[in-house]
């Protein structure tokens, strides 16, 4: 167990002796065959002071996967940008 105070916040106080933080990690999510996905691609402005931003919605799996995928479509599209959410 780590000490990480951010994985307590909203912990309340435990008068029992005997008692563990456990902090559970979220399960990952299994990552959809490719013909699976149902990839939304946007335009988008809002808050952005008008720059058009390209984005890539409804994608389903792991971190990891969505990081390859996003490396893939810059290296292809020869752009940049980050992979969030």
């Amino acid at each position: 167990m780590t000490n990480d105070w951010k994985a307590r916040l909203g912990m309340v106080y435990s008068t029992d002796p005997n008692f563990k933080y456990d902090t559970e990690e979220a399960p990952q999510t299994e990552t959809l065959a490719p013909e699976r996905q149902d990839l939304r691609v946007w335009l988008d402005r809002k808050q952005r002071g008008g720059k058009t931003v390209t984005l890539v919605k409804g994608f389903v799996g792991s971190d990891a996967d969505l990081g390859e995928l996003a490396r893939l479509l810059k290296t292809r599209c020869g752009v940049g940008g980050a992979a969030k959410d």
